[in-house]
């Protein structure tokens, strides 16, 4: 008698890196993403074990891929710094982004940001901030025994976890690093590069001028 083995062949499960949406609405919206995502990688720059990613798909369940959420910017503490196309929560260590910000535009609906609330808290953040350019309104959550609870008084807020503070006295969010330099664009701090390399410059050709007149002088400058 033959027995015919049957083989069985598993499904793969697709975890997609895209949804075919755009990264943000608007200009302004995609300006503060890029700016908290950069200053928070040159913030961590030297720490090869922060991970700070921005519109990157997040999967916190294996073998559940409508689980899934894409924070404007994530930041995880414990996790290598590193390409990749999504972040499946159980292949880092089961350790998941412990900041999250959303950038609000006119788009986001009251529904869409309930859902974001709901999935952040049940999936272990434990710090989520929003931030509305248009009005000027930081909202923020801090996970406390029961969850994520609302921070009352954003004004001036450090974060535990990445010790940045929140100022809202001005026209817009001015988010402040450890060591009390602003949140800069790459432009400003282009800028400021090109100031700083202009001012030295100029330094260095008075220092000429001055050695060349004190030769005039018949005083060697090397011997002062």
């Amino acid at each position: 008698m033959v027995t015919q083995l049957q083989s069985t062949t598993q499904t793969e499960i697709i975890y997609p890196d895209c949804d075919g949406k755009p990264m943000a609405n608007n200009t302004e919206q995609f300006d503060w993403i890029v700016v908290i995502k950069q200053n928070l990688e040159w913030l961590f720059a030297d720490d090869e074990n922060v991970f700070v990613a921005g519109d990157l798909f997040w999967y916190p369940v294996e073998g559940k891929p409508k689980i899934v959420n894409a924070p404007d910017v994530m930041v995880v503490l414990g996790r290598p710094k590193g390409k990749r196309l999504s972040y499946k929560q159980w292949e880092e260590e089961n350790i998941s982004p412990q900041v999250v910000f959303q950038i609000l535009s006119p788009s986001n609906s009251r529904d869409e940001m309930e859902r974001k609330l709901i999935f952040y808290d049940r999936h272990g953040v434990e710090e989520y901030y929003i931030y509305n350019p248009d009005l000027n309104e930081l909202r923020g959550w801090l996970r406390g025994e029961d969850g994520l609870d609302t921070i009352a008084l954003m004004a001036n807020w450090v974060s535990p976890r990445l010790d940045i503070r929140f100022d809202l006295s001005g026209d817009k969010l001015q988010i402040y690093r450890p060591d009390g330099e602003g949140f800069s664009t790459y432009l400003e701090i282009e800028r400021r590069r090109s100031q700083a390399e202009e001012a030295l410059q100029q330094e260095k050709r008075r220092s000429q001028l001055l050695a060349e007149r004190l030769r005039e002088m018949g005083i060697n400058p090397d011997e002062l």
